[in-house]
Order: C-alpha cells, then structure tokens, then sequence
C-alpha cells in the first residue's frame, strides 16, 4: 500500500513537471516561417518573401539572409529593413521581406532560410515559385512583332509651366534693363510719374558746388590733394555741360588746348591754366601749396565759371516790362 502511494506521488511530480517545465521550453521556442506574395510569375516578375521570426525578447538570434541568389535561377534583388515587435508573453516578433525574381522558366521549390539560435539552427519551411514563359503562338508566326516604340506622354502644359515663367521672367529682366539703362542715360527719373527736380543751369550748378567745397575748409585741415581734387572735378563737370568737351577723360593739358580755341574762355584760359597746373602737382608731385595759392585757385575758378556762363538774352517783352517798370 505504502509502495503504491508513493508511486502515485512519483506520477503527479513527473506530470507536474512535463506540464510546467516542458511548456516552458516549448513556448521559448525560435520559430521562422516564410511566406510568399506570388507562387506563380511570369519570367522577369517580381515576387516578395516575408519572413517571420518569433524568438525570446532577450534571446539572441542570426538571420541567415543568402547573398544576391537565392538558388540558382532565383535571384534576390532587395531586402527591407528589420521590422521587430514584443507581442505577448515576452516575445519578439521581428519581420522582413526579400523581393525576388527569375529569368528561367521552371518550377522551384525554395530552400529553406536559417536562423543560428546560439548552438542551434532553426530553418524555415519551403515555399515553391513557378517561373513560366510568355506564351507564344507558334502556329502562327505572322503574329510575332518587333520591340513596340516608346510612348511619347500625352502633351500636358503644366508640365511645361516652370519653362515658360523662366522665359517671361528672363525677356521681363532684360526689358527692364533696356529701360533703366535708356532712362539713365537721358538723364530722365527711372519712374516716369516721378517728377525730378529741374535741373540747374551748368554755371549755377558749378558755383553751388564750389561754395560746398569753400565751406568743407579742406585745406585749412591739410587735406590738400582732396580740396584740388574737387575743385578740378567741377570745373571739369561745367566744362563738358557748357562746352560739349569730354573732360573727365582728358588731361589737363588736352582741356587746355582745347578751352584755348573757345572765345567765351580768352580772358580766363590763363586762370584755369593756374588751376589745372597746380592741381597736377598737388595730387602726382605731393606739393603743398601756399594759403595765397590755395585761395587764389578757389578765386579763379569762381572767375572762370562767370566768366564762361551763357549770356542771357532778354527778349523784347521782358525789356519792355524793365522801361514800365522804371
């Protein structure tokens, strides 16, 4: 009886222990399994591999992922990313795809994919892929045709929208260059609603232009080059409003020559000979000239700009209103 009982208990530890111990290993387990998109393509398809893997979270696993063939015939073109997930009971799934194809006809019957699970190694089941030919009517070889043309796109404009507002832009660029530039160069406000102020006659725009630089006192703060630098600088801007004479491109000694053929300038040409002359020694020679000769080259350009100006010619209304009005 004792025997008996003791036996009975034997039985129940063994059951306990297959129920509770066995189920652990079992559930532990790493499984693969393998599915596949398409079982059957044409040559030159593309078909996808989905992997799955369920393992222990903290279990360390090694998918066996084959190169650039999976077999041969079969080639494999791509693989996605891992994609891992803890489902229940702490586990992970981890899932990725291998895109496929074939250039040969023939029924294949896959090997299986390997997972190394530490001494271990877990395959996969097999999934077969039949790869066929594009069928042909030999009976009737009238029927075979040449590789078709390449479909020209219907003609949509938007897609032709970034080209046209490139040329727009660029023909409206280059018109408003012509127009500032033309605008410019007649002296005109680039806006024509833009009034500008009138412009002042050349000799009173000269003498406005001198008293600035009498005022700066350039060369009381020996800044000598500077005070002869825009004095000749006027006298030359006057010179070619009132003469017609490029001076700003020439030397003195061509303005010179030049102002010496002028009429209106033969009381003054020796004044502006003194300007011009001590102006080249002062900013090439690095003279330092006198007070005298400083106020004297300011007092001759004041004489050569009167002495040079238009005369006004009044006409006979003008004179008849000055005899009303003495």
């Amino acid at each position: 009886m004792h025997t008996k009982v003791i036996k009975n208990w034997i039985l129940v530890f063994i059951l306990i222990q297959s129920l509770f111990f066995g189920g652990k290993v079992s559930a532990q387990r790493t499984l693969i399994d393998v599915k596949i998109d398409s079982a059957a393509i044409l040559i030159g398809e593309q078909t996808v591999l989905h992997l799955t893997i369920t393992t222990d979270k903290d279990r360390p696993v090694q998918l066996v992922i084959p190169g650039d063939t999976l077999m041969r015939g079969v080639e494999v073109l791509s693989f996605s990313k891992p994609d891992s997930t803890i489902i229940e009971n702490n586990r992970l799934l981890i899932k990725q795809d291998l895109l496929i194809t074939s250039f040969d006809s023939a029924l294949y019957l896959l090997p299986p994919v390997a997972v190394i699970d530490g001494a271990d190694t877990v395959y996969s089941n097999q999934v077969a892929l039949k790869v066929s030919t594009i069928p042909v009517d030999a009976d009737n070889p009238d029927e075979f045709y040449d590789i078709a043309n390449i479909w020209e796109p219907p003609f949509v404009l938007a897609d032709y929208y970034p080209i046209i507002f490139g040329i727009l832009l660029a023909l409206l660029l280059i018109g408003a260059a012509y127009y500032i530039t033309k605008r410019l160069k007649n002296q005109k406000p680039i806006l024509p609603f833009i009034k500008s102020a009138p412009k002042l006659p050349p000799h009173e725009q000269a003498i406005q232009e001198l008293d600035k630089i009498k005022q700066q006192k350039l060369w009381q703060q020996g800044r000598n080059k500077e005070y002869y630098t825009e004095i000749t600088d006027t006298l030359r801007k006057y010179i070619i409003d009132r003469f017609g004479i490029n001076a700003m491109e020439m030397t003195s000694a061509e303005i010179l020559k030049i102002i010496r053929r002028e009429n209106e300038a033969d009381s003054v040409y020796e004044n502006l000979k003194q300007i011009l002359n001590l102006a080249d020694y002062v900013k090439f020679a690095k003279l330092t000239p006198l007070p005298d000769e400083n106020d004297l080259s300011m007092m001759n350009a004041y004489l050569f700009v009167n002495q040079t100006k238009p005369l006004e010619v009044i006409t006979s209304e003008e004179a008849q209103s000055i005899k009303t009005n003495e």
